[in-house]
């Protein structure tokens, strides 16, 4: 999956701009949109089990789950209006949707990489001996920001490295080349890479935990109107972590069916689960949302955001888009917030409410 970070064209940005009205009408039928990652994949499983067809149907609504194959296109087309909600990381809730003008809601706060992004060295087992080299990753994404933060942590910065631009798709073929000497990738390629000669994991993500955060971001407008679309959502999506999450039988054949849709077999998938920190019961992901280190977290990411002009041509510092949190506080500006993180339906999960 392409965790990206998706600079929209102008075009879509006049569409993003008429995405969320000030008011929605209240609606029967939904569209979310979601793309292969392991953390993600109960989207996925849920529509084929029909249990996000129970949960719809219990709040008198219908949900069309929708896999786009094109993580950086499900973003673009969430933006510009055409789905409700999407999944898609934290960093990219905020540089797209929220910049573009989209105020949206972080609805389901699923997990976050616990090792599944990770820095590579040839020939060397330091992260300081990254000085010096081309560093190959996907420009402006996830891998770029966990690079800033790895160097930051030895006494680096960008200006020591060379970035170079090279797609998820080819970076793995990239560092089997003599020339490539590092590279910043996320699962499934980072273990591909790891498995290449002379290749040393030297950061990953578990070295910052609970920053590259993956969600489901809905339409704030939209979900106020009707709040039915969040509890559908939340509900199905808790009942299909925990059966994710059972050791017995059937834990293990949805485990297995989720590993086959997103191409690997199921101790491929469970490996890759093992760098994920899930928050499969509700009332763990509503302690997440309400944590301290959350607002820390979107800082660093702000930060980072406004340094490589990711928050737009008009942002004259981190301040323009603003960020809110469970208990009101707020990043940046309170009269312009752009990106919620709200754990109402979540909370009603886990005091069992959502019926």
């Amino acid at each position: 999956m392409t965790r990206t970070i998706v600079r929209l064209a102008l075009s879509v940005l006049v569409l993003s701009a008429v995405a969320a009205p000030a008011w929605a009408a209240p609606k029967t039928k939904f569209r979310v949109a979601w793309s292969i990652y392991v953390g993600w994949m109960p989207w996925g499983y849920m529509k084929d089990a029909k249990i996000i067809d129970k949960w719809a149907a219990k709040h008198g609504i219908e949900i069309d789950v929708v896999q786009i194959n094109d993580y950086m296109e499900s973003i673009n087309l969430y933006t510009a209006g055409q789905y409700d909600g999407c999944s898609m990381t934290n960093m990219d809730a905020l540089t797209v949707p929220a910049a573009g003008g989209v105020d949206s809601t972080a609805l389901v706060v699923g997990d976050f990489s616990n090792g599944n992004d990770g820095i590579v060295l040839k020939d060397a087992t330091a992260l300081a001996a990254v000085k010096g080299r081309p560093v190959h990753l996907v420009e402006l994404s996830v891998s770029h920001y966990l690079l800033a933060r790895a160097l930051d942590t030895v006494g680096l910065a960008e200006k020591d490295v060379t970035v170079t631009n090279v797609s998820d798709a080819d970076v793995v073929a990239a560092f089997a080349t003599p020339d490539v000497q590092a590279a910043v990738t996320w699962n499934p390629q980072l273990s591909a890479i790891k498995a290449l000669p002379k290749a040393h994991l030297v950061f990953d993500s578990s070295k910052i935990p609970g920053e590259i955060i993956d969600l489901m971001v809905v339409n704030t407008a939209t979900l106020r109107e009707n709040p039915a679309l969040g509890k559908a959502l939340v509900g199905a999506w808790f009942e299909t972590a925990a059966l994710m999450a059972d050791p017995g039988e059937k834990g293990k054949a949805a485990r297995a069916a989720m590993a086959k849709a997103s191409g690997t077999d199921l101790a491929g998938f469970e490996s890759q689960l093992a760098t994920t920190k899930m928050f499969y019961a509700p009332a763990d992901a509503v302690a997440f949302a309400r944590s301290a280190s959350l607002p820390d977290t979107m800082e660093k990411v702000r930060q980072f955001c406004f340094a490589h002009g990711l928050l737009g041509p008009g942002a004259k510092s981190a301040d323009a888009v603003g960020i809110l949190f469970p208990g009101g506080k707020t990043l940046g500006d309170a009269g312009n917030v752009k990106l919620r993180f709200d754990d109402t339906f979540q909370a009603m999960a886990a005091a069992g409410s959502l019926e």
